[in-house]
C-alpha cells in the first residue's frame, strides 16, 4: 500500500501547527518523540534524532503498522497525533514488528512467506550483533561465519555495526585475509601430506613403522569388532561436525573454537566408530583441533592484554597513580 503524491512544503508566512509522532528504525523497538510540522520537517529530525548516516539517504518515511508509505504532506496532515513512523534509509525494506500493534496483522501473511529467504539475512546478522559486543570473538568464528560476514551488504552491515562504510569495507577486506590464510594452511598440510605418502610408497620409511602400522591396524580392528556400533549414538558432536572431520583436508581450521571444544573432549573410541577411523588417526585429528583451539585462546588473550594497555595510555594523567615506594625498615 502506498499513498504517493508531491510533498507539500510550507509557503513563506504560512504557520503550521506541530503534529506530535513517535519515530524508530527498521528492526528496532526503541521509540523517539518528535513533533514536526510537515514530512520534509520529519524527515530531518529522523535522520538527527536515529543517527542516520548522509550517505544512507533518501530517507522513506512508511506507518509502523503496516507499511504504508507516506508521501503526501496533506495526508500526514490528516493522521492522528502520535502515530508511529518507521525511517527507512536507501533502499530498506519494511519489516514487520510485533510492538507495532493495529493492522499490522494484514502483513503477517507476506512477512512468512519472505522468512525462509530471510534466514540468511537474519544469521549473518546475529553473527555482526556477537562480532559488535565484543571484536575479539572474531577469532573464536568458524569459516562459515567469516564468509557469511564478508558476503553481507556492506551497506546494512555498517548499520548494524553503527560502524562507517568505510571501516565496514576495511573489516570485510580483514576477513577475506584471515579465510585465505587459513586456505594456505590447508594447502601446505595438504602438500606435506601428499609427500608423507609418497614416501611411504617409494618405500623410504622404515620397516618398524610398516611393522607398528600393522600392529595399530590389527588393534583398531580388534576394537572396531569388539565395540558394538551402538556407541556411534554416544557420541555429542553434531552431524556437520562429523561432516567437517570426514571431508575437510585440515577440518580444525574450518570449525569454530566451540566445535573444537566439543571434537577435543569427546571419547577416541566413539568418535572414530563414528568416523569409522582407526584410533591412532582419530587421536591425531583431535590433537590438532587441541593445538588449533590453544592457538586462537592465546590470541584472544594478546588481543585483551593490548586492548587494556591502550586502555591505561588513552587514560587522563590526572587518573594515573604514582606507585608508592616501599618504607625502608630502620636497621
Amino acid at each position: 500500500m502506498e499513498v504517493s503524491g508531491d510533498a507539500g512544503v510550507p509557503e513563506s508566512g504560512e504557520i503550521r501547527t506541530l503534529k506530535p509522532c513517535l519515530l524508530r528504525r527498521n528492526h528496532s523497538r526503541e521509540q523517539h518523540g518528535v513533533a514536526a510540522s510537515c514530512l520534509e520537517d520529519l524527515r530531518s529530525k529522523a535522520c538527527d534524532i536515529l543517527a542516520i548516516d548522509k550517505s544512507l539517504t533518501p530517507v522513506t518515511l512508511v506507518l509502523a503498522e503496516d507499511g504504508t508509505i507516506v508521501d503526501d504532506d496533506d495526508y500526514f496532515l490528516c493522521l492522528p497525533s502520535n502515530t508511529k513512523f518507521v525511517a527507512l534509509a536507501n533502499n530498506e525494506k519494511w519489516a514487520y514488528n510485533n510492538s507495532d500493534g493495529g493492522t499490522a496483522w494484514i502483513s503477517q501473511e507476506s512477512f512468512d512467506v519472505d522468512e525462509t529467504d530471510r534466514g540468511a539475512g537474519l544469521k549473518w546478522k546475529n553473527v555482526a550483533r556477537q562480532l559488535k559486543e565484543d571484536l575479539s570473538s572474531i577469532i573464536l568464528l568458524s569459516e562459515e561465519d567469516l564468509q557469511m560476514l564478508v558476503d553481507a551488504p556492506c551497506a546494512e552491515l555498517a548499520q548494524e555495526l553503527l560502524q562507517s562504510c568505510a571501516t565496514v569495507q576495511q573489516l570485510q577486506h580483514t576477513l577475506q585475509q584471515m579465510l585465505d590464510q587459513r586456505e594456505e594452511v590447508r594447502q601446505s598440510k595438504q602438500l606435506l601430506q601428499l609427500y608423507l605418502e609418497a614416501l611411504e610408497k617409494e618405500g623410504s620409511l622404515l620397516s618398524k613403522q610398516e611393522e607398528s602400522k600393522a600392529a595399530l591396524g590389527e588393534e583398531a580392528d580388534a576394537v572396531d569388532t569388539g565395540i558394538s556400533r551402538e556407541t556411534s549414538s554416544d557420541v555429542t558432536v553434531a552431524s556437520h561436525i562429523l561432516t567437517a572431520l570426514r571431508e575437510k583436508p585440515a577440518p580444525e581450521l574450518s570449525l569454530s573454537s566451540q566445535d573444537l571444544e566439543l571434537v577435543t573432549r569427546e571419547d577416541p573410541k566413539a568418535l572414530a566408530v563414528a568416523l569409522n577411523w582407526d584410533i591412532r588417526k582419530t587421536e591425531t585429528v583431535q590433537e590438532a583441533c587441541e593445538r588449533e583451539l590453544a592457538l586462537r585462546l592465546q590470541q584472544m588473550q594478546s588481543l585483551h592484554s593490548l586492548r587494556s594497555i591502550s586502555a591505561r595510555k588513552a587514560s587522563p594523567p590526572g587518573e594515573r597513580q604514582n606507585p608508592k615506594r616501599a618504607k625502608q625498615e630502620p636497621t
